[in-house]
């Protein structure tokens, strides 16, 4: 292990996008503790303290996949949340207009959507950020300036600007760093809560409100689900593909046998984010404008992140976007296609049954891979219900949290294995490779 470090600073491309990617992480993190102006950080902290026994049910989830930036009504309170919100539409538009499908596939087509899509991140941006604002108004004291309406102007500004900085670090974290620059920054956020979750624990075991004996098992519970969600993100199944002679020019290539790679989970945590995503934006509207209309205060306790309802729309949102996020990258019809224009045939399948026969191969890993991904996302209301744990420790035990740790982590470790190759140097691993979670 402490050869393979120094080979990794040893490779100045590697040690050089090492650097820059943890430089940029630490700017989000001091970013998520410099409140917006006009905001009075004593009353706020005064606040979510008396809350605390209480839960603070969306607030908390808010606050942990920010960082702690939430609760600190920082510049990076909304994180890049909206950036996914904006995502997960223009997927959806992509599908539901083909014209727009169009437009994506031709030259230059990916850079207009990506456009599209910041431009609909700054108007999610505005309006929860515009929410949060009212929402803070509800807090005695929080609010320092006497003028509510600049007070919302300059708030709203500043946050929106803060979400689409960390849009603007992300990127550059894929284009000049290591790993995926927005699944890094939610990972950052996760982790930084990791210490204070830890604390919370101990001190309720010591204060006897937790036994220590089911501290124990929860924690065996959590190592023995972090190895089956690396053994779930690594498992695939191989589809075998032959390829036929071929003559090019004057040169005869010779038959080739290779396979197509089909994860048991090919959509990896994006059906965890996008449904954690599309449930958090309507909750918060209805949480933030609930003291004006009661029927918004009802949907708020409805579609409590703890309740019943939440849970299981959530489950459903994610087998959903299993299935359409796979439909949407690993199309049947232009793989089948693919493969007949290279001469190739997968045996025992004849060409026009190609596609029918890797549409049903989807759909039979997809099943069982989604299902397993909601029974990881209901671990942390499992885990407080029947063992009392603090929130913030029950959502690093499992749900979105724990699937994104795991996979950015597979995804980052596949990228430096994979420099420390080209630059003829030893893997992270001795024997076998990792592998990303994208195909």
């Amino acid at each position: 292990m402490a050869g393979t470090l120094v080979d990794i600073f040893r490779v100045k491309e590697l040690k050089d996008r090492i650097f820059f990617t943890l430089f940029w992480l630490a700017i989000f993190r001091l970013g998520a503790f410099l409140p917006i102006p006009g905001i009075n950080a004593s009353a706020l902290q005064s606040y979510f303290a008396n809350q605390a026994n209480t839960g603070g049910g969306i607030t908390d989830y808010l606050d942990f996949f920010a960082g702690g930036a939430f609760k600190n009504f920082s510049l990076f309170m909304m994180g890049v949340m909206p950036y996914i919100s904006a995502q997960i539409i223009m997927q959806l538009l992509l599908v539901i207009f083909p014209k727009l499908k169009n437009i994506a596939e031709e030259e230059g087509g990916r850079r207009k959507i990506s456009r599209w899509t910041r431009i609909g991140t700054i108007g999610i941006a505005i309006i929860q950020s515009f929410s949060v604002t009212v929402w803070a108004d509800r807090i005695p004291n929080a609010i320092a300036m006497s003028n509510r309406t600049m007070y919302t102007i300059v708030a709203v500004i500043t946050v929106t600007t803060g979400t689409m900085f960390l849009v603007w670090i992300g990127e550059q974290i894929t284009k000049r760093g290591i790993g995926n620059g927005i699944s890094l920054l939610i990972f950052a956020g996760i982790v930084a809560r990791l210490p204070n979750a830890t604390y919370e624990l101990i001190k309720k075991i010591q204060l006897g409100e937790i036994n220590a004996v089911y501290a124990i098992v929860v924690l065996i519970m959590f190592v023995a689900v972090v190895a089956l969600v690396v053994l779930e993100q690594q498992g695939q199944r191989k589809i075998p593909v032959n390829y036929a002679k071929r003559i090019v020019g004057r040169r005869m290539y010779g038959a080739q046998n290779t396979y197509i790679p089909f994860k048991i989970n090919p959509s990896g945590v994006i059906p965890v984010i996008f449904a954690s995503s599309l449930l958090t934006f309507p909750l918060q509207i209805a949480q933030s404008f609930g003291v004006q209309a009661k029927w918004l205060r009802d949907f708020s306790y409805w579609l409590r992140p703890s309740g019943f309802w939440y849970n299981f729309f959530y489950v459903v949102f994610i087998i959903f976007f299993a299935y359409f996020y796979t439909q949407v990258t690993l199309n049947p019809q232009e793989i089948s296609k693919n493969i007949r224009e290279n001469g190739g045939s997968i045996p025992g399948i004849r060409s026009e049954k190609m596609e029918e026969y890797l549409t049903r191969v989807l759909n039979r890993i997809i099943l069982p891979g989604s299902l397993y991904l909601g029974l990881i996302a209901l671990i942390p209301t499992l885990v407080q219900r029947l063992f009392n744990f603090p929130s913030q420790m029950a959502y690093l035990l499992g749900g979105t949290s724990l699937l994104i740790l795991v996979g950015v982590d597979l995804d980052t470790m596949a990228q430096v294995e994979a420099l420390l190759k080209m630059h003829h140097h030893d893997g992270l691993v001795r024997k076998g490779h990792i592998r990303s979670r994208n195909l």
